[in-house]
């Protein structure tokens, strides 16, 4: 599916007319991909890779063009149960237009960033800018949804939040090895800012992406260690209530032992002590209370 969009009046606004500078593939057809690669001179294999969520990110030089392949993270679904993803997206720099190919369609141009907009180099670094903060909002999440699993695993016997626990620490170390591709990706677009033609706001901005980039990765290392290393004992937290929840049922098994005991002798179809008393049934449920009751007070005393 293509979009086309055109800066007009310092905005970035939908458009069909043939001045569109920015276009947006989304999940390109067989088709559109020929044409990518016949009409604009975009390498198979790098268009390949925007598509490819496995792919690492990296810049390259074309002689028409620049390539960028990074990755972002991927719109959480309830499917996912709890797994976050990263996905893989390129752009395509041409001298006077600008070309992104990425593999499910999303919102891309939102956010105050996009408020104004003078060139497609600026819309170039404003689409890294806004997965950084997809990454932020994510890693936000990722937070207050391990602090309530927390909350609910004091309680838990089962093994259902340590699952989503480590569902969590599996999308931080997915997150955190994304994020440090794309630091180095960053790192050589700065180094190489004037081959690409970007002015000094361009590279101020480009510096602003390196560090909330670094920040976002310390982050992130700070969350994954945080629940890798507390894994370990929220599950020795699961195996601690299973064993308490044992040690009361065994609890209850044994009291109920002792008056079933009474009960079982005095049903026996025999001569019996007070078969024939009217009170028999109330004295031998009193007896019954007064062993539990006894039963009980050791416990305590022993403190068991």
């Amino acid at each position: 599916m293509l979009k086309k969009y055109e800066i007009k009046d310092k905005k970035l606004l939908e458009t069909d007319s043939s001045s569109a500078q920015v276009f947006l593939y989304t999940n390109p057809t067989v088709d559109e991909q020929r044409f990518l690669v016949e009409t604009y001179q975009i390498d198979e294999h790098t268009l390949a890779s925007s598509l490819d969520p496995d792919e690492l990110p990296r810049l390259e030089f074309e002689p028409e063009h620049i390539a960028m392949i990074y990755k972002r993270p991927k719109n959480y679904s309830g499917k996912d149960q709890l797994e976050f993803k990263v996905a893989s997206v390129g752009m395509f720099l041409f001298e006077d237009k600008l070309i992104v190919v990425l593999a499910e369609d999303i919102p891309l141009f939102v956010g105050k960033r996009f408020h104004s907009v003078s060139s497609i180099k600026e819309v170039f670094l404003k689409l890294v800018y806004n997965s950084i903060s997809h990454y932020v909002e994510h890693l936000r999440i990722i937070h207050m949804i391990s602090e309530e699993i927390e909350d609910k695993i004091t309680e838990s016997v089962d093994n259902t939040y340590l699952l989503n626990l480590f569902s969590l620490v599996k999308s931080l170390v997915y997150y955190a090895e994304a994020i440090t591709s794309n630091g180095f990706v960053f790192e050589k677009t700065r180094n190489l800012s004037a081959r690409i033609g970007f002015d000094e706001k361009d590279e101020e901005m480009l510096d602003d992406i390196i560090v909330e980039n670094m920040q976002c990765k310390t982050q992130a290392d700070i969350y994954s260690n945080i629940l890798a290393q507390l894994l370990d004992a929220r599950a020795s937290i699961v195996n601690n209530n299973l064993n308490l929840l044992i040690k009361k049922l065994n609890v209850i098994t044994i009291w109920m032992m002792v008056p079933t005991l009474v009960v079982s002798a005095y049903g026996m179809n025999v001569a019996l002590p007070l078969s024939n008393h009217p009170d028999a049934f109330w004295m031998i449920m009193g007896v019954c209370l007064i062993l539990v009751w006894l039963v009980m007070i050791y416990w305590k005393h022993k403190n068991w």
